[in-house]
């Protein structure tokens, strides 16, 4: 399959790109009539394309094949992370997209200085996207918001392993490294989280976990922990 891989909302055998998705394809990588690209929409399939004409607003291609992809996990990670202040959310966005998340969440909590959008939404959707196509996978991770720490944790119902980033952990009340089955996982924005949201998450299920004696920053830690358990998942592998 080409590498140069685009996402689109439906597949037939003519498939027209518009927007940025057609911006990139002309300006960034120049494409022309005969070049080979892969498209992609959403399933985790992929489709081998040929570009057929390249007119002022749009690209049109047709599709030669169809397979299903190899490069998404196995097993179902959910990642919920505080918002973050700057561009952090966007990088632990695209670093989850490429370790396997299968989904991320952005939630406020009690010292969360950060706030989410629309607009933010929206970017952080197309950086996972722009992400999945880099590292070759079928799908991109979808990333939703919500408005409290409370809202994000009823989100991971239904999930077999459910961990919980305390900074005030002693131990580790299971070891993520050695999750079997889906897993939701929990890390707090800069502020860290308060004994009331800790006790919240045990509430809903969720086991206290420590990252070690050195305090991580935020995106450090969610990535550590993500890291952690997809290698114990066996999708590092």
């Amino acid at each position: 399959m080409a590498r140069n891989r685009f996402f689109v909302d439906t597949i037939g055998e003519e498939v027209v790109l518009t927007g940025d998705e057609f911006r990139h394809a002309r300006n960034v990588l120049r494409l022309r009539e005969g070049s080979e690209i892969t498209l992609l929409d959403g399933s985790g399939a992929e489709y081998a394309a040929v570009v057929a004409k390249v007119e002022r607003n749009a690209l049109v291609a047709h599709v030669l094949s169809r397979r299903e992809g190899t490069r998404e996990p196995e097993t179902d990670v959910l990642l919920l992370v505080g918002a973050l202040k700057g561009d952090k959310t966007e990088f632990v966005v695209q670093k989850a997209t490429e370790l396997g998340a299968g989904e991320i969440g952005v939630f406020s909590s009690e010292y969360c200085a950060a706030y989410m959008n629309e607009n933010k939404l929206e970017r952080l959707n197309r950086v996972a996207r722009e992400a999945a196509k880099q590292c070759m996978r079928g799908k991109a991770p979808a990333v939703v918001c919500f408005g409290s720490l409370e809202e994000a944790l009823g989100h991971a119902e239904g999930y077999r392993n459910k961990l919980f980033a305390c900074e005030f952990a002693e131990e580790s009340e299971k070891d993520p490294g050695k999750a079997e089955g889906s897993c939701a996982l929990v890390v707090g924005s800069e502020g860290g989280f308060s004994k009331a949201e800790a006790e919240l998450a045990r509430a809903h299920g969720f086991a206290m976990v420590s990252l070690g004696k050195r305090i991580l920053r935020a995106e450090t830690a969610a990535i550590a922990l993500l890291s952690v358990v997809l290698y114990g998942l066996g999708e590092l592998k």
